[in-house]
């Protein structure tokens, strides 16, 4: 049976959807069958691997709020080994919708269970808030990975988003366990990037990646280009930095690259 990983932190632009989408393409290209499901209704995880998310007629809204199949919605990528479970503006309402309903925080753990025995690992893309969706997220996955960009109110929030997952897991899901912190958008010329690195250490003893992903051009533009950075310029640091932090994962869970 897969495991299931969410990527969160109810803060914007720290890197959350950049290090789902890269982590499940680079994951893919290791040899491992790997679902990457959307649940953040801006769709940037989507679009980032070339779907159209106004093409989409049935979306993760669909399958957490409705009562579609995980398998109907499932999109193969061009991408070696990835498929994806898309998202669309239609999860903006999803909040609202999903407080009437029974099993509310269940929805979607409930929807993934009949395929998680097909992916090695499923990658949550959550929406940068720490609503009812994000509630379904952690109530649907094994573990956490925490982006954390470097930056001077890095730690901002966390404490409140680490009350989140403990609530979680002491409520509605008992495994739910912290996977690891990944520090993003690092600059190593700058004094306050090095504090911060050294403030988040502390925060999270033991959790931190040893990887920490750059500030990188090619990183940025890969979205508008509909692919991982992997297959946009394989070369570039971005790149080369979420290949080493993709075999960390794979590492602290037991996997090694079966690269072709």
């Amino acid at each position: 049976m897969g495991k299931t990983v969410a990527v969160v932190n109810q803060k914007g632009g720290v890197g959350k959807t950049t290090t789902a989408v890269n982590l499940a393409a680079i994951i893919g290209h290791y040899g491992y069958k790997v679902l990457l499901v959307d649940v953040d209704p801006q769709g940037n995880a989507t679009s980032g691997l070339g779907i159209n998310k106004r093409e989409v007629s049935e979306s993760t809204y669909d399958m957490i709020v409705g009562d579609v199949k995980a398998e109907s919605i499932t999109k193969t990528t061009p991408f070696n080994m990835l498929d994806v479970l898309p998202s669309n503006m239609n999860l903006a309402g999803a909040e609202l919708e999903l407080v009437d309903l029974e099993g509310r925080e269940s929805r979607l753990r409930n929807a993934l269970a009949p395929v998680k025995d097909k992916y090695d690992f499923i990658i949550i893309d959550c929406p940068p808030s720490l609503g009812l969706l994000t509630v379904n997220v952690l109530c649907a996955s094994d573990s956490v990975i925490v982006p954390i960009q470097c930056e001077y109110y890095a730690l901002e929030g966390l404490s409140q988003l680490m009350n989140t997952i403990r609530q979680v897991k002491r409520l509605y899901n008992s495994y739910l366990e912290l996977e690891g912190v990944l520090l993003t958008m690092f600059d190593g010329r700058l004094n306050l990037t090095q504090q911060v690195v050294g403030e988040v250490k502390r925060f999270f003893p033991q959790k931190v990646y040893a990887t920490v992903i750059p500030r990188n051009v090619r990183l940025s533009e890969a979205p508008s280009f509909g692919q991982p950075v992997f297959y946009y310029d394989k070369s570039s640091k971005g790149s080369v930095a979420y290949g080493e932090f993709t075999k960390e994962f794979l590492k602290k869970n037991g996997r090694r690259p079966k690269e072709k």
